[in-house]
């Protein structure tokens, strides 16, 4: 009984320390796609996007670029919101999922848009395979 308690002890400890650690290795530079858990049903693929080389050559250095903090209309200078997805805040409304959505667009297309740089149509972000 006792070595059973102890081995499932060991067995938790282990269990707890590898997800700690596969959490720490996980970060920006991981993502490849925009993905948000709203969309379970998509009309088509995510919209490709490496993390870390877009922002390298858009010349991106401010996180609050893309992942900004808005309270009463205004942004919140020295806040981010990148252990968020877009949906905790974009959500809600009758035309739930598709505020996020026009959220998604409004940033990336839009910033596309302005610095006449990036793609702009559908299948420029979402290539299907």
């Amino acid at each position: 009984m006792r070595g059973q308690t102890f081995l499932m002890r060991l067995l938790a400890g282990a269990a707890l320390t590898a997800l700690i650690f596969s959490a720490s290795a996980w970060s920006q530079e991981d993502v490849e796609n925009v993905r948000d858990s709203v969309f379970t049903e998509t009309m088509r693929p995510a919209a490709v996007f490496p993390h870390d080389a877009h922002n390298a050559k858009a010349g991106i250095g401010d996180c609050a670029v893309c992942h900004h903090v808005v309270e009463n209309g205004r942004p919140v200078e020295g806040e981010t919101s990148e252990d968020r997805e877009c949906s905790e805040c974009h959500h809600g409304g009758k035309g739930w999922p598709m505020d996020v959505v026009r959220a998604y667009h409004q940033r990336c297309r839009g910033c596309h848009v302005e610095r006449k740089a990036g793609p702009v149509t559908c299948a420029g972000c979402h290539p299907r395979r």
